[in-house]
């Protein structure tokens, strides 16, 4: 009697999409980074206190508490298995000390609780889930409502032409591709439908392992909003290129900007 093999999974049944999306997408060491190096420039002092709106898997909460002893940070996410999953993964790896300096949310990012943050963040485009006028500036009043008096808001955006089209682009990564899907932009209403894919060397797929539905929204329209919900101030930094004209990692303040195909910057509102 012949006994049948059991058919091994495919890579793609087995790997996990929140590792894949972290490694693809993620690096929590920079942003802290670059926060620190923002509000130490404009107060003279490193914060404390941070609040990550939307933050997924809270990877950006864990690095925080584990480079200070006195920092804090309370994560924000509507998302409960999301949550559990950053708990399992990140924060069962901290120390108890550091463990006990960090606070989870399940909540609405406009209405969660939460004791004045030096810092508030959103990041990964997250609030562009926002896709009314009065719906983000709900929730840029709930952010300023968040600070401290001298608190500010770090927000990041995208845009240039190649945003509003049509387009998949792919990056390959050890064992696996990162697809980013651009599905369907509107350039009467802003709505804006991007997915991201996986595949894997053994030619299996993770399609839509991520899907957002999102407003393209432009600069002016953001520092527009953030003023409206009371913040007193916006600057926005913008991704620089290197010598072959590549994007490098260095973001600086910028009053004005060229007509590139491509941008990356971040916002910061002050209180």
């Amino acid at each position: 009697m012949t006994r049948r093999r059991t058919p091994r999974p495919t890579l793609a049944a087995v790997a996990d999409r929140h590792r894949l999306y972290e490694h693809s997408v993620q690096s929590p060491d920079l942003e802290c980074e670059l926060l620190e190096q923002v509000y130490k420039e404009r107060r003279g002092r490193l914060p404390q206190r941070l609040r990550e709106d939307f933050c997924g898997t809270a990877a950006i909460c864990a690095e925080w508490v584990g480079r200070r002893r006195t920092n804090t940070a309370v994560g924000v996410d509507l998302d409960a298995a999301t949550l559990e999953w950053g708990t399992r993964r990140h924060l069962a790896r901290l120390t108890p000390g550091q463990r006990k300096r960090v606070a989870l949310l399940n909540a609405d990012v406009r209405k969660a609780p939460a004791a004045p943050a030096d810092v508030v963040i959103a990041l990964n485009f997250s609030y562009w889930v926002f896709r009314e006028r009065a719906a983000l500036r709900a929730y840029f009043k709930a952010a300023h409502r968040a600070l401290r008096k001298d608190g500010m808001l770090i927000l990041d955006a995208y845009g240039g032409p190649s945003a509003q089209r049509v387009m998949r682009e792919r990056t390959q990564h050890k064992g696996f591709k990162f697809h980013w899907h651009q599905a369907d932009y509107d350039p009467i209403s802003g709505d804006y439908t991007c997915h991201i894919d996986f595949t894997f060397v053994d030619g299996s797929r993770m399609p839509k392992a991520f899907s957002y539905h999102w407003r393209l929204w432009s600069l002016p329209e953001i520092r527009e909003l953030l003023a409206e919900a009371g913040f007193s101030k916006s600057a926005v930094l913008l991704q620089g290129w290197d010598a072959d004209g590549e994007p490098d990692d260095e973001f600086k303040e910028a009053k004005r900007g060229n007509a590139d195909e491509a941008w990356l910057a971040y916002i910061v509102a002050e209180r």
